[in-house]
Parts: C-alpha cells; structure tokens; sequence
C-alpha cells in the first residue's frame, strides 16, 4: 500500500512539495495538540519520575521502562534513586553495588551503560546532563527516543521521543502502514512528531502519546472510544485498528539447555562464578552451568567435566533441585539445577568464590540464578 506520509518526507527532503493528501496536512493540528495535552493533564498516571523534571531522574526512568513495565520499575526507581540520588553518586558508586540494585530487572548491559554515560557527564559536563541533541545522543546507551525523552520532558525541547507504543499511535492516527520492525521505518515516525509536536508543551505532548499507547492505544483491543483525539485517527474512520501497526515477526526463538548445580564444600559455602565482561548477563554473579549437547542423558558427567576444564575443580553432582524456564528476547533457558559437593582442595580466583550463604545476598544475579538459589534452599529444609 502507498504510504502518503513517506512519500510527502521524500519530496520535502528533496525539495519538492508535499503532497495533498498527506495525512499531516490533513490533520488538525492544533486541535490535535489540545485534545492530547488536554487528555494527560487530566488522566496522566502518578509515576515517581514526573514529580520534577530533574533530568538525571528522568534519564533513569527512562532506560529502567526500556523493554520493562511500569509497575515493575516503580519501585525499582524508588531504591536506585535512594541509593545513587546524584549523577556524583552514581559515577562513583562500584559497578558491583549498581548491579545488585539492577538485580531482576534485567537487560543488565543497560545499567552498566547507565553509569558508564553518567562517568562521562561527570567528568565532561560538570555533572550536568546535555541540554542539545548533538552532545547527549553521544553518551553511551541513549540512542534517539531515549535522547528525545530526556530533552522534551527535562527541558523543554521539542524533539521526538519515539518508541514502540509512539509508532503504534501514530500508524494509527496517519495511517502509516510501513513495517515498524525496520530501523529505517522510525524516520518517518521522527518527522511525524517533529511536525505534530506541541512547541509550548513539548514535555507533555510527548509523554501524553507514550501514556496513550500504554492505557488506550493498546498492541491489542484498543479502547477507541474512550480515546481523547478518536476524531484525529484515520484508523478509526477506515476501521483499519486492528490492522495496524505492520510488524513482521522476530527470528526464530531458539531453544537452549542447560545443567547447573548449587556446590558446596565441606564448611558449607557456596560456589559461585562471575560471568564475562561481555555478552548475556555480563559481570552478573552465577552458580556453575553449562549448555549441553547431546546426549542429554549424560548432562550431569557434562557439568563435572566443564568443572575440570574451566575451573581446575573436582566435583560430586548429586540430586536434581528443580527445573526451570527464563525467556529472554530470542531465546529461552531450560535448566535442570542440581546440588553437589566441591573438593576441598579448590582455587578460588577473582571470578570463582566460595561464599557463605550470608554473603550471597551481596552478590548481583540473574533472576534465573535467583531461582535456583531458591530451589537450593528449599531442598535444604
């Protein structure tokens, strides 16, 4: 189907005149902006994060909602900003205690990007987060929604703050009907907002499509008639709703199993190995695991021979704990969790620590991890 609003950017963009029937020039505008703003002043739900506009807090906010609810953030938000109040106490804070306070939420590489940005606004800027797209898009972890976000809801600035929930709005309002999937795809949703944005509220404005796509504008059974700019959507009218926003589907989810085991030696500490600086759960804290490959049958002589390899340690895998399933975004861990004994004899080194169960808690896991520690408690009763 042609898409009217791309066609209409291209020919502004290459300097011909838009086209009549572009849904922009259709729109009304500030009718458009009215009803929205008018929406979330009345309707905006009280989130932590909206009690001011310190830029810092709403920086946080926003890379904690990435890919995450907002009931779960709350009362993360809540404990990270008690512990690391200022961008000052953030930089300075050890990676290790960032982590933990991180702990369950997920995505963990967004934290570690997190302090690493707020370092640089230390040190660069004085401990003042950018006020101009150019400076703030260069910090490590904030790519354009999260930039736009920053700057329209912190300062004032009206630039596009567009994510999944924006793009599923406005497909439905312009009748938009390219792949949203596609990163070049969220051009045309960039200059759509840039064409819309309210430049008295731009703070508001943004916020209000985000809240919009959360609480009416819904992926599925979208509440039309409860919606504030219902006159505005060209879905409605074409009854187009359910068909919008095009997105293919993601690759393949693959499928990965895995053996892991609570140790302990004879004083009965615990065993436990610190993850890559790099990659899934990056310098995240873990019990010893392994991915088996066939035959699964003999996934527990796997387990103890990786022991060996990879940590020089002799071990006794004994029974199993539990089972449990993690989902990630393309993948999913299938884990059996087994206990055992570790020799007495064992190195410890900077990544592989015998800890007492009292000391657990100060250590940074996965929620995976979390599950089986849990199932090893259990089975200790």
């Amino acid at each position: 189907m042609l898409n009217l609003l791309k066609v209409a950017v291209f020919l502004q963009l290459s300097g011909g005149e838009a086209l009549n029937n572009n849904p922009l020039k259709q729109i009304d505008k500030h009718g458009f902006q009215e009803d929205l703003i008018g929406w979330f002043e009345a309707e905006q739900r009280d989130l932590p994060w909206r009690k001011d506009k310190d830029p810092y807090k709403v920086w946080v906010s926003e890379i904690m909602l990435q890919q995450t609810r907002v009931d779960t953030v709350i009362p993360y938000f809540h404990r990270f900003i008690e512990q690391f109040p200022t961008i000052k106490a953030l930089s300075e804070a050890e990676e290790d205690k960032v982590l933990k306070a991180w702990e369950g939420l997920g995505y963990y590489s967004r934290a570690r990007n997190l302090q690493f940005a707020v370092k640089e606004v230390h040190e660069k800027y004085a401990g003042k987060v950018p006020d101009n797209p150019k400076e703030i898009s260069t910090l490590k972890g904030v790519g354009p929604y999260t930039a736009g976000a920053i700057l329209s809801i912190a300062y004032g600035i009206p630039e596009p703050a567009v994510d999944g929930n924006v793009m599923r709005v406005l497909s439905r309002i312009l009748s938009i009907w390219e792949d949203i999937a596609k990163a070049s795809t969220r051009k045309i949703f960039e200059q759509a907002v840039r064409e819309l944005i309210s430049h008295e509220n731009p703070s508001f404005f943004n916020q209000a499509l985000m809240e919009l796509g959360a609480l009416i504008c819904t992926p599925t059974s979208p509440k039309c008639l409860l919606c504030p700019v219902r006159d505005h959507c060209h879905a409605f009218h074409e009854g187009t709703t359910t068909e919008l926003p095009i997105k293919t589907k993601n690759k393949k989810h693959r499928q990965v199993r895995i053996a892991a085991a609570v140790f302990t030696d004879e004083d009965g500490r615990v065993l436990i190995h610190k993850r890559d600086e790099s990659g899934l759960l990056a310098n995240l804290w873990e019990f010893p695991n392994i991915e088996i490959l066939l035959p699964y049958e003999h996934e527990t002589d796997q387990l103890k021979e990786s022991m060996i390899e990879g940590f020089h340690a002799e071990v006794r895998v004994n029974e199993m704990i539990g089972q449990i399933e993690h989902v990630f975004s393309h993948l999913t861990w299938n884990i059996n969790a087994y206990k055992g004994k570790v020799a007495a004899d064992m190195k410890e080194a900077d990544d592989l620590k015998l800890v007492s169960k009292d000391e657990i808690d100060q250590y940074a896991f996965s929620v995976s991890h979390q599950k089986i520690w849990q199932k090893f408690l259990e089975s200790e009763v």
